[in-house]
């Protein structure tokens, strides 16, 4: 039985996998005390992880999310967590509702900030309190702290629509949605994709060991010009990464969930900081295999000064970059691993299906049933 009749209220959460259900299994406690505080009883949270569909525009399929509801018995309203940026009339939403479904959209990334548990929590009963008209009474409905302070983006009104949007701000809304891109990316999971590549480069920058001509080349150039070259390599392995293996988005459609920008952004960003990785891991073994190797006394020899620890930093950094280019240039992801989950962009394709799906042809048929009733 619903608990909408014993005064209280029952919420289904669809979740995208990932990283936005480990985050909805985190807060689904402190959620449910959340709303409890705003109902006459308890408040129960269900959580379901389905990779959400979709329009090739970018908007979500509310019949899909209706078919979920019904298919989950007593569940009084649908939050949508979607990992997928969703932008429209020339800004990025935080979240969508949708009062006559009772449902509900929140984009994750656009949730993003240093307190996500917090703004997730916020914004979900912000949600609920515009869907739950008749749920919550109206002494319950008090103001999130996000909501009244000064600048913060407020709900607006889409009469046309029968939509309730929460906007993001033009730049911070940005900022928030690649960074929140970028978190979902997950690079620190990438970059155990790139193995071959760190094998290939560490072959070749190990010949920086034994070549001394390497030693006197790091010892002649300053410091900033030494990250100048291990920015070039790294960004010449960036730009290998996204081209090789076409992760460069092309803009389809000019208002869809997520502009190409972001998502070109976002794969920058992710790879680069992969590929960081991987090239320290590069400086650390060849730091390591050179203060094995190489003894001080013939260092000292070959650069006419005594050697010091800069001077074995200096060459393990010099040589990664060398290979870097020499190695890394030419190697990919690793062999099984699946290209089609590394960027927003590569996901977003697979969530896009045909306008004329089931879920569009029961959602047209509804809507015109409801057009016909109300002439």
């Amino acid at each position: 039985m619903s608990d909408e009749t014993s005064g209280g209220i029952t919420i289904l959460v669809v979740t995208d996998p990932g990283l936005p259900l480990r985050r909805m299994l985190a807060i689904r406690e402190d959620l449910e005390r959340r709303l409890a505080e705003r109902v006459d009883g308890p408040a129960t949270v269900h959580v379901r992880s389905e990779l959400i569909e979709t329009r090739t525009d970018g908007s979500l399929r509310l019949a899909s999310a209706a078919r979920l509801r019904r298919e989950h018995d007593g569940a009084e309203i649908t939050l949508v967590l979607t990992e997928m940026p969703r932008h429209a009339q020339g800004r990025l939403l935080v979240a969508e509702a949708f009062p006559e479904h009772r449902l509900a959209a929140l984009f994750w990334p656009t949730l993003w900030s240093l307190s996500p548990r917090r703004r997730i929590l916020d914004i979900m009963v912000e949600s609920v309190e515009h869907l739950g008209e008749g749920l919550i009474p109206a002494r319950g409905r008090m103001p999130t702290r996000r909501s009244t302070s000064p600048g913060a983006p407020v709900w607006e009104r889409d009469a046309a629509r029968g939509v309730i949007a929460l906007r993001a701000r033009p730049v911070i809304g940005q900022v928030r949605t690649v960074l929140g891109m970028v978190v979902t990316n997950a690079p620190w999971a990438t970059v155990r994709k790139l193995s071959s590549a760190l094998a290939a480069a560490s072959a070749a920058g190990a010949f920086g060991i034994f070549y001394s001509s390497i030693w006197q080349m790091s010892a002649a150039l300053s410091t900033p010009r030494l990250l100048l070259i291990g920015l070039l390599a790294m960004t010449l392995m960036v730009g290998w990464l996204v081209v090789g293996n076409r992760l460069w988005d092309r803009p389809v459609h000019e208002d869809g969930g997520g502009p190409a920008a972001l998502y070109n952004v976002s794969t920058l960003l992710t790879l680069f900081l992969c590929v960081l990785a991987l090239y320290v891991a590069l400086v650390v073994l060849i730091l390591l295999a050179g203060l094995v190797v190489i003894a001080p006394s013939f260092m000292a020899q070959v650069l006419g000064e005594p050697a010091t620890f800069s001077h074995y930093m200096g060459v393990a950094w010099l040589s990664a970059a060398l290979g870097v280019v020499a190695g890394g240039l030419g190697a990919s992801f690793d062999s099984e691993t699946d290209l089609r989950q590394l960027t927003h962009a590569s996901r977003e394709r697979q969530r896009e299906r045909s306008e004329d799906g089931p879920d569009d042809r029961a959602e047209r048929e509804d809507r015109d049933e409801r057009e016909d009733a109300a002439g």
